[in-house]
């Protein structure tokens, strides 16, 4: 009994060791950048939860926490990963209450296209937002939102008894879906300026959160 005793506290040791050590090496840039990204889907939920669309539908972070995470996480799988999973857990508290009756399933018909799109957003803000600048930012917001116009738009051009299913029914979905772009734009430009602004005035506060410039496509 007391080597049992003994090797049960030789465990409880070494798992506290282990533990300790996890903890240590903990990156803070990482902690810091998990919180602004499920903040972000937090808002996004919180700004939806009513049961009428909204006349600001599209005016949206999702735009911005794909280029923000694709900016400033020096992983790869992190800039892909993390955002997307906010991005699915927002999306699936909605679909399961406000918007259920629209719903398929636990999501929305044509979601592969949406976060097909997220994928391609984040990869534009790896690649657009190696370094950050204002420059930068503007140039990814724009090409973020016409990935979302041209990509979520197949989702609803496609199999569509409204739209003819040719170039010309694409085209006519596109200029149809104009005016909820230009809010998609005013929220992703929104929202960012805000993500960026903010993390990047944390940043230059505490010197630890900074990482060295890498090549994010390894």
């Amino acid at each position: 009994m007391c080597r049992a005793s003994a090797l049960t506290g030789e465990f409880v040791l070494n798992y506290n060791k282990n533990l300790f050590m996890l903890f240590i090496k903990f990156n803070p840039r990482t902690a810091l950048l998990l919180v602004f990204i499920t903040a972000t889907a937090a808002i996004r939920v919180v700004f939806n939860f009513n049961y009428e669309i909204s006349p600001l539908a599209n005016f949206s972070p999702v735009g911005a926490m794909a280029i923000f995470g694709g900016a400033y996480f020096s992983r790869q799988w992190k800039a892909f990963a993390f955002p997307l999973l906010m991005l699915f857990l927002s999306d699936f508290v909605l679909q399961q209450t406000v918007f259920k009756a629209y719903g398929n399933g636990i999501l929305y018909d044509g979601w592969y296209w949406v976060y097909s799109a997220f994928a391609l957003m984040t990869l534009a803000g790896r690649w657009l937002l190696r370094k950050v600048t204002i420059k930068g930012f503007i140039l990814s917001v724009l090409v973020c939102v016409f990935i979302h116009w041209t990509v979520t738009d197949i989702g609803v051009w496609y199999g569509s008894k409204i739209f003819s299913q040719n170039m010309k029914g694409y085209i006519d979905c596109l200029v149809v879906a104009i005016p909820y772009e230009w809010r998609f734009l005013a929220g992703t430009l929104a929202y960012g300026i805000v993500l960026f602004g903010l993390f990047e005035w944390i940043q230059r506060r505490y010197s630890n959160l900074k990482t060295i410039q890498i090549n994010k496509a390894e």
